[in-house]
Formats: C-alpha cells, structure tokens, sequence
C-alpha cells in the first residue's frame, strides 16, 4: 500500500507533519512496516479542504489529529 501524505502550503498549516508522525506511530504499533510505503506529496490538489492524504489512488481529505484514529481504522487497516 503506498500512503501520501500532502506537505504543501495549505496542508502544512493545517498540520500535515502531526499527520505524518501519527500516521509513522500506528504503521509501527500495528507492525505494518513491510506493508506501506509512506511517502509525501507537495500537493494533491484538494488544498482547500484541510490535510489530504492518498492510499493507492483514493484521495481523503480533512484529516486532523482527532479524526486520525478513525481515519486509519476505516482507510488502511481495513485496506491491508
């Protein structure tokens, strides 16, 4: 599975980086190192609707710190 993760302007001042160090901690607490390929992308072109992030070639946008856990139960855990 390969996971973006958008860096660019928007995202970033949305908090891109706290997604992509929690997005780090659950690959690992769930040991899915050798599964994901996470990566991250200067921009996936959805800039006004808050952090967006690709699995494969679905794009979820609105991604924050507290919807995280969630985001993650539903678009890769279900996914791998």
């Amino acid at each position: 599975m390969n996971i973006y993760i958008c860096v660019g302007s928007s995202c970033h001042i949305k908090g891109s980086y706290d997604i992509i160090q929690l997005m780090k901690e659950a690959i690992a607490e769930h040991q899915l190192e050798d599964k994901i390929t996470l990566s991250a992308a200067f921009c996936l072109g959805r800039c006004t609707d808050g952090v967006s992030v690709k699995i494969n070639d679905d794009i979820v946008c609105g991604v924050s710190r507290e919807s995280f856990p969630e985001f993650f139960k539903i678009n890769v855990l279900t996914r791998i």
